[in-house]
Parts: C-alpha cells; structure tokens; sequence
C-alpha cells in the first residue's frame, strides 16, 4: 500500500505547471501580493483604478507582465531528471496540483498557519494550528472561480483573547466555539463566480470581502471584518470604473429565531473612480444600510436600491430617512515618479450649520484619511514606505440599533477601532529576491466608554444613548493611547499562495488612567497568506 502512496503521489507532482493568470480572477488583497504590483499598477501612465480592491488580473496583466514578476522569484534547479524538477517546483515555484485541459484550467494550493508565540511580559504562549484548501480555475475565456476553507484551533495573546470573549469572533474570521480551557475552535468558507460581459462589464457572485481605498486603511468599506454574500456589477469604460455591490450582514448581537438565526441587514455600495488625468484620481462613494425585518414584518432586500444611479439619496441622507445611509470619497494623486499621496473622506451625518460654529454636536459624525506612500525609497529597488493618518468623530458609523450600524459579524466594516479615535500607521518593507522584512508602527488615541456611559468609540451601542448633545470631541471618555510596533521579517517558499517561513517581535502598550498593559510577544511559524487579517489593535 505504501508504495502505491508513493507512486500516486509523484504522479500527482507531475502535473503541468498551470500559472495562476485566470481570465476573471481576483489576486488575492494582501500586501504580500500587492507589494509586487503596486509599482506598476501608480506609474502615471497607467490610469488604474487602484483604490478598488481585490484587483483583477487581467487588468493588472495589461500595465505588469505577471510573467516577468513571476520569474524573478524562481528558484531554480540542476536536476536532469523530470520527476525531480517537477518535484523541486511543486515545492517552491507552483500550485501543488494543477489541470490544463481546452479551456479549463484549474489549480489546488494548500493553506495553513502553523505558528507559536510567547508574551514575556506574562509569559503566555500562543500558538495557531491552520489547515485548509485553495482552489482557482477558468472556464473559458469569461468565467472564472476561486473557492477555499480554513479550518483553525489557536490560542491567542492576551489582547486578541480579550477581543475574542468580548464579541465572540476572531478578528476578520469568523465565530469562535471554545477548545479546551483557554483555546479556540473556528472556521472560515470563501469563495466566488466571476462572469465577464465584454467590453464593458463584469459581473462577480461571492462569499467575501471588497475594499475601497488606497490607504493601510479603509474609512469607506474594508476587509476588516468577515465574509459575506455579495452580489458586485463592475462596469469600465473610458477613464471611469463604476462598482455597484450588494451585500448581506449579519447582526450577532441580535437573534430572530432559532430556526432563522442572526437578524439579517443588507448593504448597497455605489463607488465611482474616474482618472481625472494621468496624476489625479477621485472616487465618490455611498453607502445604504437597511434591515431585512422590523417590527411591521419582513422587509427583505429592498429593490429600490438595484438602480444603479450614484448619489440617489443624497437629500434623505441630509434630511434623515429609515434607513442608514452613508456618503464619502477617495483622492489620490502622483507625485513624481514612485511618490502617491492619498485621502479619504466619510460623512456619516452632519449639519453645515453645526460644523461652522465648532459646537461639538454629537451628529456631526465624520472622518477623514491623509496618507503617502512612496516605491523604490531613495533608489533602492523594492523599499517601500507607507504613512497615514486617520481621524473618525464619536457615534461616526453608529446608529439607533445595531441592525442598521455600519457593522457586521460584531466588527466594523471600515475601521478596525470604530469611531471616537485619531491613529496614524506607519509601513517599511523591503523585499529582495524571497526575503523580506518589515517594520510597522501605529501611535492611536481614542476614548473608552467609562461608567456604563456610551462616549461613540463602539459603534454597536445606539447613538440614544450618547453621553451628550454638544461639546462631544475625539478621545472624549476613558483617554487611552495606544502604542503598536511589529517588526518581521522571512522567506517565501512558494509564491503560489504565499507560502512562506515568519518570525517577528511586536510590541504593544494600551494605556490610560485605569490600566497600563503591555504585550512583548515573539512569534515563529510558517504559513499561506492570501488575506489580510488585521491583529493591529
């Protein structure tokens, strides 16, 4: 039997390389992947709509031959024999198994996060045990999916744990179930359908995320949070990129039944980028929120909001509706050769005659973003540098119950703090060949709700039961400053899923005039990263 083992394994290890070019397909939103493209993706030239995310790659392959960057990381052999060669680029060069056939090709990467940790400062440990699966294919020209499974147990620093027993989900991944006494049991499903419609459209069916933004963060729509059903229309012509999405969320705090499970809310996102010219481009964006059942019945998806038309109620949203509407946008512009300053802009919902007198009133909820990013930093071939500052008013994203906040699966769908907070981030990578290393650090002040009072840092908390009407101000409440550093640094074994060898140090130091913790926490692993989850908190 062993030998039978053996030999259907080097059969299945000889299967042809089938790169990962599909006709419709998504590249994965990590920085991992993106560091690579990003270059090409902001030359002036290009006109891309970068801040629209996941990105396609049949529009990244028309402005950056994938080929050549693919090449460049190659890990060549010496080998004469076919089986070793095939073997040797199963492990570092190629998807574990791939089919090409007519027209279909298809490939299957593992996934998996095998890591341990330990925080001196409390000497815990930590450690993470992922395993899961990774499937990618075209059919024909026009159709492509992706689809995959995580399936994880893990224990967590002192801080996630903290985040885990308050809302009951890992950050960006999902409902936890206890394992054992103080570890976690959870998992997470992805996947999509992507149909193109040439010249001008494509149309996308998904259990995901999508992103809004060219910043670290995302004041609009982030992958913060977890998944979710969604239905995306893209249209593209001239200079414009044009996404219609319609999503579902779930509201974990509320529960109409057993038998329906979580109350169900639904999202409409209209957003609008148009490469003014060759330097600038502005994106315009909005948001409806609404829930699926009220106290007059069941409400389902409300087919008013299919129309297409931007900015269809921008005069409900300045007079208030029954729903929760939302309006913003996004500003980028090239400076120089490999230099982008970036911004957002979040109006939740104001006055013009309260943001002229300054009083502080609780319903101006706004938040702005500022940033820089900067490639190939003083001539030095993949140095990277990225800096950003955000600022989000109290009670911004809230609203009168959770089921219409700006908020799924007990997390925000923009910023990971919520509201009532100013951070600024900063990012350095550099990658030469398969090594890498990169420095991060976020200084942030935001205000913790005290004394049973509700000063709009948890957007999950009705803005009735604000602290006050007027004098309201960002960190207002417990003050807290929070200082995060992470440096790590490793080696890609496998670029396919980005499978690579980690080590790090992270540094993290929540303090105000209640309590001072720290966290001097190393960590060590190997793992594929095809999202981003964000533990920077």
């Amino acid at each position: 039997m062993r030998p039978f083992c053996v030999l259907w394994g080097l059969f299945l290890l000889s299967f042809p390389f089938v790169s990962i070019r599909a006709q419709q397909s998504l590249i994965p939103d990590t920085r991992y992947f993106y560091g690579d493209y990003e270059p090409s993706v902001y030359q002036k030239e290009a006109r891309f709509h970068t801040s629209v995310k996941p990105y396609s790659f049949p529009e990244v392959n028309r402005i950056a031959n994938q080929d050549s960057l693919r090449n460049l990381y190659l890990v060549k052999n010496n080998f004469h024999k076919k089986i070793y060669r095939g073997i040797w680029n199963k492990v570092f060069n190629e998807p574990l198994l791939g089919l090409k056939q007519n027209d279909i090709h298809i490939t299957l990467d593992p996934l998996m996060d095998f890591g341990i940790g330990n925080d001196f400062e409390t000497n815990n440990k930590s450690w993470t045990n992922t395993r899961g699966f990774l499937l990618r294919g075209d059919i024909g020209k026009y159709v492509s999916f992706y689809t995959g499974f995580y399936e994880n147990q893990a224990e967590f620093p002192s801080y996630v744990d903290d985040f885990v027993k308050q809302t009951s989900v890992v950050p960006g991944q999902g409902k936890v179930k206890n394992f054992g006494t103080k570890s976690y049991d959870y998992s997470m499903s992805f996947g999509y359908v992507s149909v193109a419609l040439p010249p001008y459209f494509s149309i996308q069916f998904g259990h995901g995320k999508n992103s809004f933004g060219d910043g670290y963060r995302s004041l609009l729509l982030s992958d913060n949070s977890f998944n979710y059903p969604y239905l995306k229309l893209t249209t593209t012509f001239w200079h414009i990129k044009y996404v219609n999405l319609w999503a579902q969320f779930q509201d974990l705090k509320t529960m109409t039944s057993d038998n329906l499970g979580y109350d169900k809310k639904y999202g409409a996102f209209h957003y609008l980028d148009w490469s003014v010219s060759k330097r600038l481009t502005v994106g315009l964006f909005e948001a409806i929120i609404w829930q699926a059942a009220d106290s007059t019945g069941y409400r389902g998806f409300d087919v008013n909001y299919i129309n297409p038309a931007i900015f269809y109620r921008p005069t409900e949203f300045s007079l208030g509706s029954p729903d929760n509407a939302l309006l913003g946008g996004n500003i980028s512009y090239k400076i120089a050769k490999h230099n982008i300053a970036y911004g957002q802009l979040i109006l939740d919902e104001f006055k013009i005659s309260h943001v002229r007198s300054g009083d502080g009133w609780w319903g101006n909820k706004q938040g702005f973003q500022l940033g820089w990013k900067s490639f190939n930093l003083f001539g030095i071939s993949n140095l990277r540098f990225q800096t950003e500052y955000n600022y989000v008013r109290p009670y911004t994203y809230s609203y009168k119950s959770s089921i219409k906040n700006y908020g799924h699966y007990n997390q925000p769908l923009a910023h990971p703090y919520g509201a009532n907070f100013k951070e600024w981030v900063t990012l350095i990578n550099y990658r030469y060949n398969r090594y890498f290393i990169e420095l991060k650090t976020i200084y942030a002040e935001y205000g913790k709700d005290t004394a049973g009072l509700n000063f709009g840092k948890d957007i999950f908390k009705s803005y009735e039961t604000r602290f006050r009407e007027y004098d309201n101000t960002v960190g207002q409440g417990l003050k807290t400053n929070l200082y995060f550093v992470d440096f790590n640094a490793g080696y890609f074994v496998n670029p396919s899923a980005n499978l690579h060898f980690y080590l790090g140090y992270r540094y993290r130091n929540e303090k105000n005039d209640e309590e001072n913790q720290k966290l001097s926490y190393f960590y060590v692993g190997i793992r594929t990263s095809i999202e981003n989850f964000y533990y920077d908190f």
